[in-house]
């Protein structure tokens, strides 16, 4: 799809207008269908209260999570399909099934077959129609047994036993180095700083994978799918900070937290610099294994090497990461 920022005018504008303003991010303006700065405001609040860049630029992932966002659990009937079905209705189901002890996996909004599964066992559990179907049966019932403040649930759990099983070193482990593209200057620079921390993980014994060759330039969610595809232990992806600070990203929406992604932020952080804070862009949310973006202002071959000590630091920490809040 196309870009849509201050300036801009038409139908499309309005629809954006509107889907922000029935999500409570109004834009106080009379000229409707024009991308004005209180647009551009209502864009800024959404992106920044979903954990997405905040550019103030409705692109494919904002007008995604947009659309998605205009869903509540029991707006529609939910099931498994293709493609899949993505919404923060779903989010909600897998938060709920979760914290009553049903692995609906990572909470990422999309029904997809760990789901399908949690549905299946939470009807069985029930004495409910085994279909894998979310309707307002399901929906009632669910609502009946998870009043109240939801619990971590059993992704949290997950995560957790996962970093007190985490070896004390690299060896063998199966990274995936990200070199985000979306310039021809962040195409060079991520991919220096994720070659230099891809030598020094093999260095020390350990599997890098990069998620493209260096003269290809690949969509973000196409990058996240083959970190899933090639069963990839931890994902480290490399962007250029389009504002006046250095982070370092983990995954964090209004329904989940990655812990393990948090340490593994905080590790890296603590060797490359940087702030550490909840996103949930398509290579933290969409991705099965702990991730972290590191985002700073410029990348090199030297900001490389401290994030693959950072990620030493991290394996060899363990559990003691657990203590991070």
């Amino acid at each position: 799809m196309r870009l849509y920022r201050l300036g801009d005018e038409g139908n499309a504008v309005r629809d954006i207008q509107d889907r922000l303003a029935a999500l409570g991010f109004d834009t106080p303006t009379n000229r409707r269908g024009v991308f004005d700065e209180a647009t551009q405001g209502a864009v800024l609040a959404f992106q920044k209260a979903r954990g997405l860049d905040d550019d103030g630029i409705v692109g494919p992932d904002t007008w995604r999570s947009l659309y998605e966002a205009g869903y509540r659990l029991g707006d529609r009937i939910l099931f498994m399909r293709r493609p899949m079905l993505r919404g923060e209705d779903v989010a909600e189901l897998q938060a709920r099934l979760s914290s009553l002890g049903f692995d609906s996996g990572k909470i990422d909004g999309t029904f997809g077959p760990d789901t399908e599964r949690a549905v299946v066992e939470f009807q069985s559990n029930r004495g409910l129609a085994e279909d894998g179907k979310v309707g307002p049966e399901v929906v009632t019932e669910i609502g009946l047994v998870t009043r109240g403040e939801l619990s971590g649930g059993r992704h949290a759990v997950r995560e957790r036993e996962w970093l007190r099983r985490l070896p004390k070193t690299v060896a063998g482990a199966r990274i995936y180095l990200d070199a985000d593209c979306r310039d021809p200057r962040e195409s060079r620079e991520a991919w220096e700083a994720a070659s230099a921390a891809a030598l020094s993980i093999q260095e020390a014994g350990g599997l890098p994978m990069m998620s493209r060759s260096q003269d290809t330039q690949f969509p973000e969610r196409v990058r996240a799918r083959r970190a899933n595809r090639v069963g990839a232990d931890i994902i480290v992806a490399f962007r250029i900070s389009h504002d006046d600070a250095d982070h370092v990203f983990y995954f964090a929406s209004e329904h989940s937290t990655s812990s393990a992604g948090r340490a593994l932020a905080d590790a890296i952080a603590g060797s490359a610099g940087g702030f550490t804070e909840g996103r949930a862009s398509a290579m933290l949310k969409e991705t099965r294994a702990p991730a972290a973006v590191v985002s700073h202002r410029s990348l090199d071959e030297k900001l490389g090497l401290a994030v693959a000590d950072g990620l030493h630091r991290f394996f060899a920490d363990g559990a003691t990461s657990l203590g991070a809040p």
